[in-house]
């Protein structure tokens, strides 16, 4: 690969929607002429993305969303990654900023915590340096391919919204492909703002993660603790004897101990002192997603209007956008 690959940045936008990326995008530390952005406007995220990849001249493929911050050496570093050979997809976290409120704060010590995002936590913190990873720490705000790899696996399954990163992340190490998580390519982007909108978010998360399941036929027992809570939770009015108290009284404990490790970890109270209604929320939302999920068909069919995809392709030229498609 040449030492200044194109690289195309694809960014899925919904209708009329506002693109925030291209502001920190003005500012990398990239040579013009080899990079470009592709933004896929439409209702259907991984049929917008695929469709974008198809027509993107870049030998990088490289997935943000549209409020996706980046850095300005952020290209360069993404781009370095892909000059061993074997290297098929290159990834870094979604951090929190700073700015967001305290309520969205608290959602990101949440996602970024064991006892909340657990295997997947390292998708929402800086931890650690440029390693060989698997899917659960790639995230798809925030992830890059070789191009001759993912068009050579067929991109995204369209049936899943959200999970399709983690369903191709898997093809692709199955066939042998090396996936990489580099902290130093964080992006900054903004939790969900209001309280409905996390849970929803998070109902998506265990919905999309449960379709993965039927449609991959690959069982992750772990996926399906936040479910087993939901049922227990269920069978409390049931209970006729103290005993059966005791997983909650345990999770409880756990809550709260998560919390002050959390506190301790950010150095002040801030936002942690949210997280012991915050955790039970997470684990609810997400293990009433993985049972619709698990019961639901994920399918591809789109209404015509869903299925429309409109795609610019944006070139910079000396701090400006130019369109070129």
């Amino acid at each position: 690969m040449d030492e200044t690959p194109l690289v195309s940045i694809i960014i899925p936008v919904k209708p009329g929607g506002g693109v925030t990326a291209l502001d920190a995008l003005h500012r990398v530390d990239y040579p013009y002429a080899s990079f470009e952005v592709l933004l896929t406007e439409g209702r259907k995220p991984a049929r917008q993305r695929n469709r974008a990849a198809a027509l993107a001249a870049g030998d990088i493929l490289y997935f943000l969303d549209d409020d996706s911050l980046v850095s300005p050496g952020f290209i360069r570093k993404a781009a370095n990654h892909f000059t061993a050979v074997d290297v098929a997809a290159v990834g870094g976290p979604s951090i929190t900023p700073a700015s967001d409120s305290l309520l969205q704060r608290s959602f990101g010590l949440v996602l970024g915590s064991r006892f909340g995002g657990g295997g997947m936590r390292n998708r929402y913190r800086k931890t650690g340096g440029s390693r060989k990873t698997c899917d659960r720490e790639l995230i798809l705000c925030n992830l890059g391919f070789r191009k001759d790899r993912f068009m050579e696996l067929g991109g995204f399954d369209e049936r899943l919204y959200p999970n399709e990163e983690n369903e191709l992340l898997e093809r692709i190490k199955r066939s042998g492909g090396v996936l990489v998580h580099d902290p130093d390519l964080a992006v900054l982007r903004s939790q969900r703002p209001t309280l409905k909108a996390f849970m929803k978010q998070l109902f998506g998360y265990g919905r999309g993660r449960g379709q993965q399941t039927v449609l991959s036929g690959v069982v992750k027992p772990v996926t399906f603790i936040p479910s087993l809570f939901v049922i227990y939770l269920l069978s409390l009015p049931f209970a006729h004897k103290a005993v059966y108290y005791v997983p909650l009284l345990c999770y409880l404990i756990m809550t709260l101990l998560a919390a002050g490790r959390e506190m301790v970890r950010e150095g002040r109270p801030g936002a942690s002192l949210l997280l012991p209604a915050v955790f039970p929320i997470f684990h609810i939302c997400y293990g009433l997603g993985m049972f619709r999920g698990l019961f639901s068909k994920a399918s591809g069919k789109a209404s015509a209007e869903d299925a429309q995809v409109t795609i610019r392709r944006l070139k910079e030229f000396d701090g400006d956008w130019e369109q070129a498609l």
